[in-house]
């Protein structure tokens, strides 16, 4: 998996790493039981802070998607995340309202969501 950081974005480094993580894992990028690469690997490939490498790996953590051990560093889950963190559902809520006071109905934001969830299927 090739992460690409924003430099320029007003999202966190941590959070890009983060999501990047996620959704390799939701896309099949990264399978459950994959290794990820060191936190010092990461932070010398791609020229960012170790500490904010290690952020982003314990916020994996806690919601669930990495599991970090000492002897065999952290991996993905092996198992289904059945559990949706509030920020995400908050976020999601958010996302909706903006959709819909842009104009889009229902049922439109209904495809569009169809839409995106497949082209993650087929990547």
């Amino acid at each position: 998996m090739i992460l690409n950081f924003d430099f320029s974005s007003s999202v966190p480094l941590y959070q890009q790493l983060r999501n990047q993580i996620v959704v390799g894992i939701a896309e099949g990028k990264l399978q459950p039981g994959e290794q990820l690469p060191t936190i010092r690997a990461l932070a010398e490939e791609s020229g960012i802070n170790m500490m904010t490498i290690s952020k982003a790996y314990q916020i994996l953590k806690q919601e669930g998607y990495i599991t970090t051990d000492r002897r065999f560093g952290a991996r993905v889950v092996d198992k289904e995340n059945t559990h949706i963190p509030e920020n995400t559902l908050s976020e999601l809520r958010l996302r909706i309202s903006e959709l819909r006071l842009s104009g889009l109905s229902r049922e439109e934001i209904l495809q569009l969501c169809a839409k995106l969830y497949e082209e993650g299927e087929n990547k």
